[in-house]
């Protein structure tokens, strides 16, 4: 039994060495695929530089990468010695380096090209330790020699995999001695949360934490051997990094794309994936997508096709109903359900059958013929968009979890998933509910989430103080996030703590499920609510520049640039509409739920400045950004 991920690679080689592991493009975009037994021999031949290099056990090395499959290889190697990788995207400031690598004292890091390397000699002053970079990409000359006379030497990862190549042919028994010492307990990465909040903390997350997931996430999110899962997401974030590793634990392969909608989809065309692990922004991106293209084609097939989801969105809610497929929170009764909606449910499936035929079909065929579902985490899902992809035909299950809890606390499964949750917890992780005062709370009470069991880390590096906040003496850790459990033991979240809008008459807000409306319009494409100690609520409003463009050139609204446009009082108007229309009682807000007034923006929120690497905002950056349109809103 395998105590350390790279030794359930190993097992995993044993069983399906000529299988494809990873699916990398060439030069010409085509994918060319890496068995196990070769992905196996690289990590082993990198793990073996790095001792040769004179890296020891324990040693935190850094990784500045993104998603490829040098990452992969890199990782597993780093991991196979007993080093721990730390790592990060090349989206990260030079700030958040600066913090990361001189807290976790790298002498080497991995990274993906010459700007990375750039960027860090930028704060060399900083890193003492710093000694070595390996890289990806190639690196010129002039780079190199900027780089020694900081006193870093630059070795490319070819270099390093030939140096592995000797070292194992020399001591050919070393790295699987070095991968049997492995231990479960062993530290196996030191991931920095992303800092949405502030000073990013650093996770100390173990190979039993990754590994006690494993065997029940392959009973929710199966493949079979030779199955194939789309790779778009940062992998330094624990995502991603356990998406892999449920992918590889059942004999799969990684197929390395872009969350960018023209690559993606030509991507599925391509591979035909049978899964792809994405941010809630990808899923909507398709979905926006797939109403743009129809909205442009109106006419009577843009008639049918609203018409054909209406039908298919109602009937998935009966159908739902009768088969308890949605959150419970209070008895029912399913014989009465039954006689009042039997008759609707079955007049209603010869219509959606029909919808499928005549417009789901040709939906679905744009994700390729194999594919059995999207899993969505990293953030809240929309209920419209995982009700549009339920209606259509489309496995779309949701998932939850922190870096602190590696990632996965629970995760619906894609054979009997149950719609308005994020399903029941894993095998041996247990959740509970608690009010202010830490009393447990009964079911369907809302209160805030605690979690306890082997996936949850061991701590924060170096920051005692800040794990004895979240960890209790008895092994709780506080989530931060609101939720309750349903009837049928499922998680519901409703937001987090921190993020919690307290207004002066003490009424409490939870500004996401606000923007999650706001963001369905099609004409606002990212949205903040504002609010803390004000009387009323305010947004912050980001508009779709093409739709926006758009609706002036159907009302021959006069404009000089898209700058000048956002300023006229049509496109105010647009927008105020389509807020109020949103956050109504009709759509179930309350009165003090209403946004009162709203700024327009023109830049968009983008990750690295006011996203955090799962595409959420980071409240505390947008509001130092705009703090003066922010103070406007409330005068």
């Amino acid at each position: 039994m395998a105590h350390t991920v790279p030794q359930m690679l190993k097992e995993i080689t044993l069983q399906y060495p000529n299988v494809a592991a990873q699916y990398a493009k060439d030069e010409e975009g085509n994918f060319q695929p890496i068995t196990y037994k070769q992905l196996l021999d690289t990590s082993y031949h990198f793990g073996g530089g790095l001792l040769s290099l004179g890296t020891v056990r324990g040693e935190h090395i850094g990784l500045l990468a993104d998603n490829r499959k040098e990452w992969l290889q890199a990782d597993m190697g780093i991991m196979a010695i007993g080093a721990v990788d730390v790592p990060r995207g090349c989206d990260a400031t030079e700030r958040e380096l600066r913090f990361i690598f001189s807290t976790a004292e790298c002498k080497t890091i991995v990274v993906e090209n010459e700007a990375q390397i750039l960027k860090v000699l930028g704060f060399k002053e900083d890193l003492p330790n710093l000694s070595r970079f390996i890289c990806f990409d190639s690196v010129k000359e002039e780079t190199k020699s900027k780089s020694k006379d900081a006193g870093v030497e630059v070795l490319q990862f070819e270099d390093v995999l030939k140096l592995g190549t000797e070292y194992c042919q020399q001591n050919p028994n070393k790295l699987d001695e070095e991968l049997n010492k492995g231990k479960s307990d062993d530290l196996a990465c030191l991931i920095f949360t992303s800092g949405t909040t502030g000073e990013p903390k650093g996770v100390m997350l173990t190979h039993g934490n990754f590994l006690a997931q494993l065997e029940d996430l392959k009973q929710r999110i199966y493949m079979f051997p030779g199955d194939r899962a789309l790779s778009v997401l940062p992998v330094w974030h624990a995502f991603e990094r356990l998406c892999e590793y449920v992918v590889l634990c059942q004999g799969g392969g990684l197929c390395y794309s872009k969350p960018v909608g023209s690559i993606l989809l030509a991507d599925f065309q391509k591979i035909n994936p049978q899964m792809l692990p994405a941010v809630p922004r990808v899923f909507e991106a398709v979905y926006e997508g797939v109403n743009r293209t129809m909205r442009k084609t109106g006419g009577v097939v843009y008639a049918l096709f609203k018409f054909f989801v209406a039908v298919a969105i109602l009937h998935s809610r009966i159908h739902r109903r009768l088969f308890r497929q949605t959150a419970r929170f209070k008895n029912d009764y399913l014989l009465l359900s039954w006689i009042v909606l039997f008759i609707p449910w079955v007049l209603l499936y010869p219509l959606k059958a029909l919808g499928g035929v005549i417009i789901f079909k040709k939906i679905r065929a744009k994700l390729g013929n194999n594919f059995r579902g999207g899993v969505s985490g990293g953030g809240a899902l929309p209920p419209q968009i995982d009700e549009f992809f339920w209606a259509i035909g489309v496995n779309l299950v949701e998932g939850y979890g922190l870096t602190e809890t590696a990632p996965v606390v629970s995760v619906r499964p894609f054979r009997a998933p149950v719609f308005g949750t994020i399903g029941r917890p894993l095998k041996d992780v247990q959740v509970r509910i608690v009010d202010e005062n830490g009393n447990v709370l009964p079911k369907c009470q809302k209160g805030t989430v605690l979690v306890k069991g082997p996936t949850v880390m061991k701590g924060y590096y170096k920051r005692d103080d800040l794990t004895a906040k979240v960890i209790d003496k008895d092994g709780w850790f506080d989530t931060g996030d609101i939720g309750l459990l349903t009837l049928g033991g499922e998680l519901v979240l409703r937001g987090r703590i921190k993020d919690t809008i307290v207004l002066r008459g003490g009424e409490n807000v939870e500004p996401l499920s606000i923007e999650m409306r706001l963001n369905n319009s099609r004409f606002i494409a990212q949205s903040m609510v504002v609010g803390q100690d004000q009387r009323f609520l305010a947004a912050l409003i980001v508009p779709s520049e093409e739709e926006i463009v758009g609706y002036a050139q159907e009302q021959q609204i006069p404009y000089n640039t898209y700058s000048e446009l956002l300023k006229t009082q049509e496109i105010k108007k647009l927008i105020d509409t389509e807020i109020q229309t949103a956050i109504s009682a009709k759509n179930g807000f309350r009165l003090f739920e209403k946004v009162s007034r709203f700024a327009i923006l023109e830049k968009p929120f983008v990750v690295g400045e006011t996203l955090s690497a799962k595409q959420e905002i980071m409240r505390h950056k947008i509001s130092q950004l705009y703090e003066k349109e922010i103070t406007e809103l409330f005068k």
